[in-house]
């Protein structure tokens, strides 16, 4: 049995680490914001230019003028902070965010991230992931294993338009943990209920399996 997007978000929680600052694209990676693990102090960064932010907010607790790079509504913890774009994008392009978690369409065995543009569609254009991918220390993608055809997510090179080259260093799905080797993806983990036969018949690029592959602890 596959997780949902929540359990990816949870999984992704887990790599956190007390004291980093951490970067949440669009999508399956905001999520993450509601589950860092008890005891540890992270400082979330978004584009737009806020550092602190905290967990979605509930209804009653909205407020319009607090939003992140998605144009979702947050909240922000004590010590927070407030600076134009440009201050964020020297914070990014100067290497000061530890860890960014990014959706995408697609990534190859090598490391190569594709997330921002269908040949053919509209898109409002690539956004911060450029900087945040040549910038970053860490990244670390969050998507479904397989697109909504069934074919799979994770390839031996990406088709569609490339994002940054080389730069993913870990991949969680809905199926499975995988790290980026220079060999290829390495199962690290699996879903609950999933084979590693499923994963494999879903993924495209060059698989490495070694040893029993343990479930994943959600």
């Amino acid at each position: 049995m596959a997780i949902d997007k929540y359990g990816i978000a949870k999984r992704i929680a887990q790599e956190l680490k007390d004291g980093m600052y951490v970067n949440l694209g669009i999508g399956i990676p905001t999520l993450v914001a509601n589950f860092i693990p008890n005891g540890i102090s992270i400082m979330l960064q978004s584009e737009n230019g806020m550092l602190g932010m905290g967990p979605y907010p509930v209804e009653k607790k909205i407020d319009a003028d607090l939003i992140n790079a998605g144009k979702e509504t947050v909240t922000i913890l004590p010590g927070g902070a407030f600076f134009d774009s440009a201050e964020s994008f020297g914070m990014i392009r100067a290497g000061k965010v530890d860890l960014t978690v990014l959706g995408a369409m697609e990534v190859s065995e090598t490391g190569d991230i594709a997330n921002w543009k269908i040949p053919g569609k509209m898109v409002k254009g690539m956004g911060g992931a450029m900087d945040l991918v040549a910038s970053a220390r860490n990244i670390i993608v969050a998507m479904m294993h397989t697109n909504p055809r069934g074919e799979s997510k994770l390839l031996p090179g990406c088709q569609l338009p490339l994002t940054g080259v080389k730069c993913v260093k870990k991949v969680v799905t809905d199926l499975a943990v995988l790290d980026i080797t220079s060999n290829g993806f390495k199962l690290l983990e699996r879903a609950p209920g999933v084979s590693v036969e499923e994963i494999r018949s879903k993924t495209a690029g060059k698989l490495i399996i070694e040893g029993d592959i343990p479930e994943m602890k959600i």
